[in-house]
């Protein structure tokens, strides 16, 4: 009787450290993991970063391209000028 509860208890020992061994490596993949995700986070908010900066670029092009679309309008539906000469 003496040996079955000596050897359960080297069992849950086992099992004991076993568990926490297990723990300490999930603990780790878990830091990996948070490490990749911040890595990720970073990179994301560059690119939205840069896609607004160039956002703002394509309205300010935009812009300019209405402001020439208007002149060169203008400049269509003025009389034509009769050459010198």
């Amino acid at each position: 009787m003496f040996m079955t509860k000596q050897r359960l208890a080297m069992a849950l020992a086992v099992v004991a450290t076993l568990g926490l061994a297990s723990c300490a490596t999930y603990d780790d993949e878990f830091a990996s993991i948070n490490s990749r995700l911040d890595q990720l986070d970073t990179r994301v908010q560059s690119a939205a970063q840069s896609a607004e900066a160039a956002n703002q670029s394509a309205q300010q092009a935009n812009q300019r391209l209405d402001q020439m679309e208007s002149r060169v309008q203008a400049l269509e539906s003025s009389p034509r000028r009769v050459p010198r000469g």
